[in-house]
């Protein structure tokens, strides 16, 4: 069966220069990666099945080679390059990541790690070697790094910058509702607290509803806080979360709070997920304990004290 054509970035270069890195982060924003894969196999590769849970036809593909791989010849791989495109029609580049000799060799001397093409003689020996076979490659290349000067979070960074291409390497955001009286969520990254607002609980007629309803919504936005407040928040968020994105957090969980869960917090939730949204963001919406019992024994304690310790009457549980 025909495959669609796939972006394929060929990743090589000298051995110590950041391969690892590269292939890591790449697979980080979510490209599929193969390291090492022989030559005679990419058909193959290319042929398979998709793997579970890939979403779409058009995942980008890194595969990563080197003097490691099997059957490794740089000139067989520039025809195959060739044939790739030609052929097939598969977008092909190569990103080659280079790094001056006594660089290298302080790295192998720190890791200790021996040259794949010096396993008995000095690294400088094995570098020298490896640079002449790579050279046909390095011409071809259509992206060159120098990581002479680049450490790994920096290479990481650099690779996230050009690679991260149109809704790849964005971090899964989720913002979520709940009760301070059952918790904090264990996996919130940033908790925000919004027992400030008046209550909805406290008006009979509200009581039974939730943040989800428009009486209840209107309620607790015409608090005096609640416009400048929940704007601050959305302006820190929308700061943040690309920033998250540029240090490659793979997930962002925002948990806004109040008393139970229903009202306060999970109004907020959706207001938030909306702006969000408009934003360019892709937020999952839950609500913890939307689906719990509107009072239980701890809630009605937190309720009752601040009930009686509240000076003017206006209870922020």
């Amino acid at each position: 069966m025909k495959r669609d054509p796939k972006d394929i970035l060929l990743v090589t270069g000298m051995s110590g220069a950041g391969k690892s890195t590269v292939l890591r982060t790449l697979e980080d924003l979510g490209w599929e990666v193969v390291d090492n894969l022989p030559l005679l196999l990419l058909d193959r590769l290319l042929s398979a099945p998709l793997p579970e849970g890939a979403e779409r036809s058009r995942q980008p593909l890194a595969l990563g080679i080197g003097a490691r791989t099997r059957d490794f010849d740089p000139e067989r791989i520039v025809q195959r390059i060739k044939q790739l495109r030609e052929q097939h029609g598969h977008d092909v580049g190569t990103l080659f990541l280079d790094c001056a000799g006594g660089e290298l060799e302080r790295r192998y001397s720190e890791t200790r790690r021996r040259h794949p093409l010096a396993l008995d003689r000095p690294a400088a020996d094995g570098i020298a070697r490896e640079r002449e076979l790579l050279a046909p490659i390095r011409r071809w290349a259509n992206r060159l790094i120098d990581t002479t000067d680049l450490t790994a979070n920096a290479l990481a960074q650099q690779i996230r910058a050009t690679f991260s291409g149109e809704g790849l390497g964005k971090p899964t955001l989720s913002v979520t509702s709940f009760g301070f009286s059952r918790g904090l969520p264990r996996n919130a990254d940033l908790v925000f607290d919004m027992r400030f607002l008046r209550n909805p609980h406290w008006v009979p007629e509200l009581r039974p509803g939730t943040g989800l309803d428009a009486d209840v919504s209107a309620y607790i936005a015409e608090d005096q806080a609640y416009e400048a407040a929940v704007g601050q928040i959305e302006s820190l968020l929308l700061l943040l979360l690309p920033r998250y994105r540029a240090e490659g957090k793979s997930y962002v969980t925002v948990a806004f709070g109040c008393t139970g869960g229903r009202h306060r917090s999970v109004h907020v939730t959706e207001r938030v997920a909306a702006r969000l949204r408009d934003a360019g963001f892709s937020p999952t919406v839950s609500h913890r304990d939307l689906a719990a019992a509107p009072q239980d024994s701890l809630e009605g304690v937190q309720d009752e004290i601040t009930d009686k310790t509240d000076d003017d009457g206006a209870q922020a549980t």
